[in-house]
């Protein structure tokens, strides 16, 4: 298992291959925490000098084996893991989402858990290429990230998790800060759960949107430089790396995963899908090191730019 992956479980078909251990059905909250090695505590302890003089800052320590994982402010609340589960209580209870994946990745710095919207309303976009409505939630131990909670669509032919389009409250990611209110505030966004509908299904009119554009091939170089961030560099002035990459994306816009449906080959589409396949499959050798920088780093911009141009592309 890749090393920045130090605990998951997986369902059906989910954006990882091979990482974690599959479940065959979908798992109550405390099953999921259990397949995900996730029922461990956190607990915070006073950060001394040298010379044994008190900071104003915490230490996160895992209880299960003292390791250290980040140091806080002495404001910080530790957001527990079977906390951040519960979220999903309710809704697992009441069948409206399926757990489908979630693990610890950098030794239990950061967490996870994706829960599928199973309402059985798959959205179709062209033909019969489908995407797949998911919740994620994520939250660090290490004070590097706010609890965040956001819908993201799942692409169901190569399992790539897509950019949500809009920035309007109901469908943007929401960040909540370790606060002694944390669990109270995350408790009352289940509110906004019902609101997730119209987010995926203003997404996927956008998704329609590129699969009626056909773009050419100068167009689609263009767009691959601008989402790579090669834009302001000349084609002759390009180092090989950078070739490399953009030949890799127009490989992937010709024969990547799905090209071949009907009404996917040649558009807007398919170039947007091209561009995120490099990101979720492509981009590094570890699958776990994408994942964290698609969720986490800096292809999650990359992604959201992504979708920005592919839309003016199709304008």
């Amino acid at each position: 298992m890749a090393h920045e992956v130090e605990s998951m479980f997986f369902m059906g078909e989910t954006p990882w291959h091979g990482l974690g251990n599959r479940v065959i059905d979908a798992p109550t909250v405390q099953e999921a925490i259990n397949q995900a090695g996730l029922g461990w505590v956190v607990k915070t302890e006073d950060v001394f000098l040298a010379n044994g003089q008190s900071v104003p800052a915490k230490a996160t320590v895992r209880e299960s084996d003292n390791t250290i994982l980040g140091v806080v402010s002495d404001r910080y609340q530790v957001l527990q893991n079977h906390e951040a589960f519960n979220f999903f209580n309710p809704l697992v209870e009441s069948k409206l989402v399926n757990l489908e994946a979630a693990g610890s990745l950098q030794s239990g710095k950061r967490i996870w858990v994706l829960a599928r919207i199973s309402d059985n309303s798959d959205l179709k976009i062209v033909g019969d290429d489908i995407i797949r409505k998911f919740i994620l939630l994520s939250n660090s131990h290490d004070g590097t990230l706010a609890v965040r909670v956001g819908f993201t669509p799942v692409r169901v032919i190569c399992a790539n998790t897509l950019a949500m389009a809009h920035s309007s409250g109901e469908s943007s990611l929401i960040r909540l800060r370790h606060s002694k209110s944390v669990v109270k505030n995350l408790d009352s966004l289940r509110d906004i759960i019902n609101l997730a509908n119209q987010s995926f299904e203003a997404t996927a009119d956008q998704f329609r949107a590129l699969a009626r554009k056909q773009i050419n091939s100068l167009d689609l170089r263009k767009y691959i430089k601008i989402v790579l961030g090669h834009e302001k560099t000349e084609d002759k002035d390009l180092s090989t790396r950078a070739e490399n990459q953009i030949t890799n994306v127009i490989q992937l816009f010709n024969y990547g995963r799905g090209m071949d449906m009907v009404g996917v080959k040649g558009t807007a589409w398919a170039a947007y899908n091209a561009v995120t396949e490099y990101f979720t499959h492509s981009i590094s050798d570890n699958a776990d090191k994408r994942y964290n920088s698609l969720w986490f780093g800096s292809n999650q911009q990359k992604n959201q730019l992504a979708l920005s141009e592919a839309l003016k592309l199709a304008a």
